[in-house]
């Protein structure tokens, strides 16, 4: 018995990494494949419930492909909005920036003892020519690579909803053995990962709001382009809060002149973050989306390594996969609890 039980531990062991290499290996299948299980799982009830009012089924898909549509028509369109009002700001505004940071990089210089700038302004240094041209073959190279990402989503999103691509049945025949525990535990995995979703988008919506808000209260330009950015990097767990409010001060260093309102922009930015992310969103959460911080992170270094930009988006819906999976079978559910945190209770 001990013998059996030690030969699975090596086999999980040497398995592990051979799963992890096809991942990174086959991103461009798995980082759509787990892109459109997400977001099928948010039309799963609306498709069920189009399906017993009676309306086909080739109906309920096209209804679905028109609110993704739909979707990415507003989004597109805001971040138009957002670039012109970019590509409009006069040179006064980058003339002023540039003075700014030369001066604040020149400080650092006199401190350390050291010549960043060499006689260039803060901006030209960062901001050249050749570096621009260098750059420009990888951006087009990302966003075809985007825009190829996203029609193969598009694709197996339409095989899940059709029913094509069964991941009920795939839990069914491999993790799940018993049909009707099996489809008890799906409808609860579904469900909570929905809940989820739909918290997640709806506390970095409102933090994108607040922040855009805040900008074009204090004055800052492009008050659109931080909203969506805010919102965007919203969806990467803690980081994308402290990525938000440095870049944001740093921006807000330039454009107000006044330390005291610098501090109250950076203070009431900082308290939108705390607000929508530290207090609201574990409350509509609730303590079965619980993740320790350490796994957090642990995760966020796994998944940004294996898939790069989509694996620090996925990182926390996967994880709260990981742990919902492992809450269901006994001899995983201390997997369970090392993500969340919280050992079990001890009689």
């Amino acid at each position: 018995m001990n013998d059996r039980k030690t030969t699975n531990t090596l086999l999980l062991i040497l398995v592990i990494p051979v799963v992890f290499y096809l991942l990174k290996t086959l991103s461009f299948i798995f980082i759509p494949l787990f892109s459109a299980m997400f977001i099928a799982l948010l039309f799963l009830p609306m498709m069920r419930w189009f399906k017993r009012k009676g309306v086909p089924k080739i109906l309920r898909i096209v209804i679905v492909l028109l609110i993704l549509v739909s979707f990415f028509k507003i989004g597109g369109e805001l971040i138009k909005l957002s670039s012109r009002e970019i590509l409009t700001t006069d040179n006064a505004f980058f003339e002023r920036a540039n003075d700014k940071l030369t001066l604040l990089v020149t400080k650092a210089e006199m401190f350390f003892g050291f010549d960043f700038l060499q006689g260039e302004g803060m901006l030209r240094s960062i901001i050249k020519k050749d570096t621009i041209i260098k750059n420009f073959a990888p951006t087009v190279g990302f966003i075809a690579n985007t825009l190829s990402m996203t029609l193969t989503t598009v694709f197996f999103v339409v095989l899940l909803l059709a029913g094509s691509l069964d991941m009920q049945k795939v839990l069914n025949n491999t993790l799940l053995k018993h049909h009707f525990s099996s489809v008890k535990t799906f409808m609860k995995i579904e469900r909570d990962l929905i809940k989820f979703i739909k918290v997640k988008f709806f506390v970095s919506l409102c933090t994108g709001v607040g922040i855009g808000i805040a900008c074009w209260g204090f004055g800052i330009s492009f008050p659109i382009f931080w909203g969506l950015f805010a919102f965007a990097i919203n969806f990467l767990q803690m980081i994308g809060s402290v990525i938000t409010v440095v870049l944001l001060a740093i921006f807000a260093f330039v454009e107000i002149e006044s330390a005291s309102m610098l501090f109250l922009f950076v203070l009431i930015t900082t308290g939108v973050q705390v607000i929508f992310g530290a207090i609201l969103e574990p409350i509509f959460m609730g303590k079965s989306f619980s993740i320790n911080v350490i796994a957090i992170l642990i995760m966020l270094m796994l998944w940004g390594y294996i898939w790069g930009i989509p694996g620090l988006i996925m990182s926390i819906p996967i994880t709260v996969l990981l742990k919902l999976l492992a809450e269901q079978f006994k001899n995983t559910q201390i997997i369970s609890e090392l993500l969340s945190g919280k050992p079990r209770d001890v009689l």
